[in-house]
Parts: C-alpha cells; structure tokens; sequence
C-alpha cells in the first residue's frame, strides 16, 4: 500500500514549539514512521520553506518528505497560504504523474488547508480520501482566549467542504468527534476516533541515556518544585494563566498566607506569530516575577522528555486543545499534570488519577490547585505512576495499526461502491 500524506502549512521535520509547528508535526512525523514499519510507503508532502531544503528527503523507512515549491519561501505565514494551495496542489498532481507505477492507494490530509489539496489530488486519483483535521474552528471559536481573534469565515467554510467531502474522518477524542457530527454535519459512520501516540521509551521515568541535568542548568534549589510549560506561546495555550497564578502564590506568601516555597516557572516554547513570547515576557516583569521564571527555547524530544522528568508537576491552561499532546508525553514521563480539561484535554488526562482538571482559567484557582498537589508529595507519586501506565495504551505502533485498517476499510468501501 501507498499512502499520500498532505501536510501543507507545516512541515513534519520542523521544530515543534517554533511557529505553527506543534503536536500536529509529530502527529504526522511518527504515525508515518510507524506505518513504514508495518511495511506501508509514505509519501509526506509539505510546502516548501527554504531553498536550502531538498526536494525529497528520507525520513526513514519507506518514508519520504516531498517540499513541493508554492509561493515564496519566506514571508508567508498560515493566513496567507489559502492563497498557495492551487500552486501547491499542482505540484503534488505532478508528482504523482511522473511516477512510472505504484501510485497511491488513498490520501491522508492533515488541517482543512490540507483537506483542500487532498480533496482535489483524491478525487484526480479516484482514492480514498481520510482527513484529520487536529483543530476545528467552530470550536476554537466557541473557547476563545480573552482578546483573541476568531477564526475566519473562510476556513469555516473550507472545513465544511472537507468534511463533507472525505471518506473517512478521524478524530483525536470522543468530544472532538461529536463536534465533527454536531457542529459540522458529519456522518456518524464515517468518524473514527484513533488517538495521537506518544513515544513511550523517548518520553519515559528513565532517560535511555543521561545527557542533561535540568535543574542543575536551571540553578533551581534543591527542594524548590519545579512547574512546566511546554508549547507554542500564543493565547490559545493559556500560559499567562500560570503566570499569573504565580503572582497571587507570591502574594499569599508576602501576606503569611501561605509557608511553601514559591515554584520556578520553567516555559520551553516559542510565539506563534504576533510576539506573543515578547508579550508573556513582559507580563513576566509587570508582575515582578523574573526571577522566578525560567525561559528555553524549543527543544528536542529526548532533552523535552529530560524536562519533563525534571518538574514536579506539567501544567496545560490551554482554552481549547483538541487533543494535548504535550500532556500525553508528560505523563509518559510520569509527571502528573494540571489542565483547564478544555477540549480533548479531558480525555487525555483522568482526573484524579494521573492529574488534575482545573475546569477554569482563573488564576487563583490555578494557584491554590498548584499548591495542593505540591503540598502532597504521596499524591504526586501516585499520580505520576498512575500517568505512567495510562500513556502506555498510546502506543504509535497501536495507533498505526487502528488507522491501517481504516485505510484499508475506505478502500474496500470504494470498490464496493465502483461495483454496486
């Protein structure tokens, strides 16, 4: 079997937590590293950023990286790409038409800008067409961060279109497929729920070899807790929220309120347009907390999974999410997490056995649940060992063999039809 992959507003070898790269990069990157091993080509097409970028790249069996050239390589960000997709389709058709034979045997696009391309490119090829679509607007819309712009109309419509026109969708979590049905007319027999994955001997209690000491390099003192965010720096990620929980945990103390130590922020990520990093920086000096919050670039997966092993205690405010996978790997690690539940966050976090649910962005409530979990080390240790095992049934290797037999079930739907 062949498979098209279309992920055409971000490449699956960019830095997640840099620009528009984030869960949906390693989504993409590993679910096709997995099916090259149960033996299926990939063939992965982005839009090409650099010059300096070739035009096909292996990025491991059986799976190839194809930068297709739509538009300028700089100076285009996510809102001016639906601009490029008849260019960048073009290109992906003209591939397809050089290849002497094996041609593919379905399209898998990723966003509903990839939707657009893999709507024209499966209905050239008469294949099944599988959507994933990771963010929905509609529902981005309906839980938006304070200030936050929403999603314009055009995209709405655009995801309507794929929805209607794919032969299968998935969906991340029950909550996002009921969105898929409720808000976007979905047919219920065409939504399949497969989870993202999470790299489970990367992101685990061990490392598989030491290279990093993180709170040696931090400077935080022994028996400070250390609290983490990881992700892109925009609103939607809710980091101000910890931010500003932090500031009122300071001023329990300042008022003998509150006796436990004050938690070190660390905040590994980068902006997601607009200097939204610039921003939170400042919001960091307003409140008179640099000296208590640690910034780091975006960072690798096995000195990510080093972090997340270094906190106490992952924490996802974000608005909405339709999966969270920084909160999969967290728990992968064995380090409980704090969430807002927005989103598919629910799902992958169990209340009260592998972390906690805030169920608000209020930053006193996000203060006084840091600082209950905090305050118990046992319950920690528990969660976090509770965690451990709920992300072991998120294997890759499972995931890849649940969206195999979806491919296979939309080609055989296929031929039925052609017959009946």
């Amino acid at each position: 079997m062949r498979i098209a992959m279309i992920s055409a507003h971000t490449s699956p070898s960019a830095q997640p937590g840099t620009g528009d790269a984030g869960g949906m990069n390693v989504y993409v990157r590993e679910l096709a590293l997995a099916l090259g091993r149960r033996g299926v080509d990939i063939d992965i097409f982005t839009r090409r950023t650099s010059a300096k970028l070739h035009a096909t790249e292996l990025v491991g069996d059986r799976v190839r990286l194809h930068n297709i050239d739509a538009g300028p390589y700089e100076g285009l960000d996510k809102r001016d790409l639906p601009g490029q997709m008849c260019a960048f389709t073009a290109g992906v058709l003209r591939y397809e038409a050089g290849l002497p034979a094996n041609r593919f045997d379905a399209v898998h696009s990723h966003y509903w800008l990839s939707g657009m391309a893999g709507w024209l490119t499966a209905d050239r090829w008469s294949v099944p067409l599988i959507h994933t679509m990771h963010t929905l607007a509609l529902a981005k819309n309906a839980n938006l961060a304070p200030k936050a712009s929403k999603e314009p109309v055009g995209r709405i419509v655009g995801e309507e279109q794929v929805v209607a026109e794919a032969d299968r969708l998935i969906a991340s979590t029950p909550i996002e497929a009921q969105d898929l049905i409720s808000m976007y007319g979905a047919e219920p027999g065409r939504v399949s729920v497969i989870p993202p994955g999470v790299d489970v001997r990367t992101f685990s209690p061990t490392a598989l070899a030491p290279r990093t000491r993180p709170r040696e390099e931090w400077r935080v003192a022994p028996g400070r807790p250390v609290v983490l965010f990881a992700g892109r720096i925009q609103p939607l990620k809710g980091a101000d929220v910890v931010v500003r929980a932090l500031a009122q945990w300071r001023d329990w103390i300042a008022a003998g309120l509150e006796s436990q130590p004050l938690p070190a922020l660390v905040i590994v990520g980068d902006s997601s347009g607009h200097n939204e990093r610039t921003k939170l920086k400042k919001l960091v000096e307003k409140l008179g907390l640099g000296a208590e919050v640690i910034w780091h670039d975006p960072v690798a997966q096995r000195t990510l999974a080093a972090f997340y092993r270094a906190a106490d205690l992952v924490v996802v405010p974000s608005y909405y999410e339709t999966f969270g996978l920084v909160a999969l790997e967290a728990q992968a690690c064995a380090t409980p997490v704090l969430t807002s539940g927005a989103g598919g966050l629910s799902s992958v976090v169990v209340d009260g056995r592998t972390g906690k649910v805030v169920g608000s962005h209020d930053p006193g409530c996000w203060a006084l649940a840091m600082r209950n979990l905090l305050a118990d080390r046992e319950q920690l240790a528990a969660l976090g060992s509770a965690a451990r095992r709920h992300a072991e049934t998120y294997t890759w290797e499972s995931m890849a063999e649940r969206t195999l037999a979806l491919y296979n079930g939309a080609r055989s739907a296929r031929s039925q039809a052609r017959v009946g």
